[in-house]
Formats: C-alpha cells, structure tokens, sequence
C-alpha cells in the first residue's frame, strides 16, 4: 500500500540565494501549493489546480492561512546544554569553567544522556528543526544514545564525539589515542546509517593538544566523507589565549589549517573575532560558519559581521544556529529576529527571506546537502514545518489574512522572525510524516 500523502497550503522556499539575486528570482511563493509526498521524499510541487489534476484521488491534509517552509537547519547546537540554558553572569572562558564542564559530567551516564537527549531532540521538533549539527560530549556513550534516539525519530543529524585533552577540569579529559579509536569506531557505525553524519569534533583549539589535532586531521583524511565542527574567533580572550598555545600560527583559523582541518566539510561556529584575512581563506576553502546571534550576544561574544561573510567577492556558506545553552532559545524564529539586530547595530539589514534562507537552503548548501534538503525539489527528503501566523491574539491582529503575494508573505515572515517563537509550529514533518503537531 502505498504511503503516498499530499499537503495543501501557502508555501515559501528557495531556489537561489537572496542575498545575492532579487526576491523575484530567489524565493518561490505559492499562495495555493500541493506538495505529494511518497517514501519520505517530494514526488510533486507545484500550484494546487496543477499538482491536484495529476493526483485526483489522493487524500490532502489542508493548512489555509498557515505558512509551509523546508524544515529548519540548525548549524551548531549543544545537547548536553539543555539543561543549563540561561545560566548567569559570565563571559565564555569563566562560563565554560562555572557552568558548561560540570553539567557534560553528568554525561557519564548514558540513562542520563538519554533523557536529555530525547528532551533535546523533541524540542527541536517542537520548534520546527529537522537537522542540526550537534555537540555531545568527550562520554562515548553521550554520542551513542543521541544517535540512537534520532534515529529513532528517522532525524537527519550531524553530531560526534567531542575531543578534549587539555585546558579542562581532569573529569573533562580524554586522552586523545583513547578518543581516536572511540571515535573511528562511531564513524563505522553511524555515519551514512540511516540519515545519520558524523562529525570530527574538537571542542575548540583551546582544549586540544597539537597531537590531538594532527590525529584529528589524519581521522579526516582517512574519512574525506565526515565533517569537521568546531568553534572559532568567538570571544577575545579565547582568541588570546588561543595565540599563546600555538605561537607558530598566524591567527587562530591557521591553527586548523595546518592539521588539515579546513574545507568544504569543516563547520566553524561563531567566528565573531575574524579578521579580512580569514574571511578570505574560509571562502577559499569552501568552509562554513554557523552564525549564533542569541549566543553571541548573551555572552557578549560581539557582533558577527554576515556582510562581510555573505560579500560578493569573497562569499563564505552561512547557516544559523541556536547554539544552546549559551543560545537562548532553540526557536529559528527567535534566531531569526536576533540576527536582525544585530544587523542593525552594525548599520546594515537583514530581509526575511534572507533570514528564512539562512535557516533552509542556505544551511544545507553549508552542509553541502543541497541535494537532499533545503527547498521543495522533487526528489530531496520531505522535511518541513507548517507555521501558524495568527498563534496568538497579536499575531492574529499583525497578519489579519493570508498573505497573497510574495510582498505580502515577506511581511507576514518578517513579523514571525521578529516576535514569533515555538507556538507559530502548527506541524513538524519528518520524512513526510507528522513529528510534532498542535492539532
């Protein structure tokens, strides 16, 4: 029997790049869309009338006035930091040492790493996410369960296990050949299963060792297929502290480019601190930055400059990311309006198809798996979220009727991106399949 399902609604995504070509030609609105859905993939797109003609008999789930966009991308998120969001008072460094070391201790115990991770991973879907690049912890077990959890869920996720020999409490180390053989048996075992991806994952330089780098880079070259995820340029003293450890580097990207650690795979979070210079050789290299807006600001990391990274000459892949728990939310939408401001406080904009494409395609061309997610192409997997503008009575009373237009949808998105959160996701699809509803 064939699980063949269509969905009737508004619907918003991407074809090109909005920062780079006019609305018109970058985004694609359908004021009245089908979308057939078979197998998990997208077997047909397009205007209701057309689509409908082709399948007469096929059962529709309908959303009028709701919002229908590609399942959201988050490109660097924690889930051992769940439960310490909102923590108190302290840049990075002291931050990491007061908050972040102790609460991944816990994850020693894999029963624990279980229900934060099942927490983490249905919050997600509560917020309309359907991939992100997770960190787990140096605890093998916390790569394990989460793993195991979302493909339970049958979630595309990128996570690894992460490396930490120095610069840490003596409960947060471990030794680097110890996590090379944990870590290339994970690989074995989980990256391609199912629509599982692994990543190579040091914390940051600050906390690995020369040698630990140089077998993270060998691991690379041995599985040219994984990722690279990682932290970079976040906050100054880390930058310092960073130079001090490697004197023979010339800025703190070139710390991983000599282990071989830069390229189109390799996933640099933050990098608030870089310099033209690095821009540049990210570029070159084909890199991606995660962007973290309510992260930098709440650790007053500093201002990301997406012009700069998102410049015609010298463009760098952008995709946005929560990073909980120093992120504040595990909301898109609130990611969204954050990153808005920001722009502001630098004298430059942020449209909301911009903002939309950062947490869709834009994220999956930074994960090079614009073949397989992003937009409604026939073929790609069928994970998206339907969005509720009219949630709650000042929504209702911002966006009184269906947006008709794509003028009028980019207003209607923008309102959502500015005060928007967790209760505008009326669905959550995975696979063409409901994982989260309010119905």
């Amino acid at each position: 029997m064939s699980d063949r399902k269509a969905i009737r609604g508004t619907f918003l995504d991407f074809i090109d790049d909005p920062f780079f070509r006019p609305a018109t030609e970058s985004a694609r609105f359908l004021a009245d869309g089908l979308l057939v859905v078979e197998a998990g993939r997208i077997v047909n797109f397009g205007d209701y009338d057309e689509v409908r003609s082709q399948h007469p008999t096929l059962e529709i789930t309908h959303y009028p006035h709701h919002l229908i966009t590609p399942g959201f991308i988050d490109l660097h998120t924690h889930y051992p930091q769940t439960e310490m969001i909102a923590a108190y008072g302290e840049q990075l460094m002291e931050w990491l040492d007061k908050y972040t070391f102790p609460t991944e201790a816990k994850f020693q115990d894999a029963d624990y790493a279980r229900r934060i991770a099942v927490f983490f991973l249905e919050e997600l879907l509560r917020n309309g996410t359907t991939t992100a690049v997770v960190l787990p912890t140096i605890f093998p077990q916390s790569v394990e369960v989460f793993f195991e959890e979302a493909q339970r869920r049958n979630l595309r996720m990128i996570a690894g296990q992460v490396l930490m020999s120095r610069n840490a409490p003596d409960f947060m180390i471990n030794p680097a050949g110890k996590a090379y053989e944990e870590m290339r048996s994970q690989i074995q075992k989980w990256h391609g299963q199912d629509r599982l991806l692994y990543a190579i994952t040091p914390r940051f330089a600050i906390t690995s060792t020369p040698e630990e780098l140089a077998m993270a880079g060998a691991l690379k070259a041995e599985f040219p297929e994984v990722y690279v995820h990682t932290h970079l340029s976040e906050n100054l003293k880390e930058v310092e502290f960073t130079a001090q450890l490697f004197p023979e580097s010339r800025d703190y990207l070139n710390v991983y480019e000599q282990f071989g650690l830069v390229g189109d795979r390799s996933i640099f979070a933050h990098c608030v601190q870089l310099d033209e210079s690095a821009f540049g050789r990210l570029s070159k290299a084909g890199a991606a930055i995660a962007y973290c807006p309510t992260s930098n600001l709440f650790l007053g990391s500093g201002l990301f400059k997406l012009h700069q990274a998102k410049s015609v000459t010298q463009p760098i892949k952008v995709g946005l990311a929560t990073d909980v728990g120093a992120g504040t939310s595990f909301s898109m939408l609130k990611t969204m309006g954050e990153a808005y401001k920001v722009a502001q406080l630098q004298g430059q904009s942020l449209s909301s198809l911009q903002a939309f494409y950062l947490a869709t395609l834009g994220a999956a061309k930074a994960l090079s798996l614009d073949d397989r997610l992003g937009n409604f192409a026939i073929g790609k997997e069928a994970d998206f979220v339907v969005l509720d503008p009219t949630a709650t009575p000042l929504m209702k009373l911002r966006n009184p009727k269906p947006a008709t237009t794509l003028e009028e949808v980019m207003e209607q998105a923008f309102t959502l991106m500015i005060v928007g959160d967790d209760r505008m996701v009326k669905a959550t699809y995975v696979g063409g399949a409901i994982a989260h509803s309010l119905l």
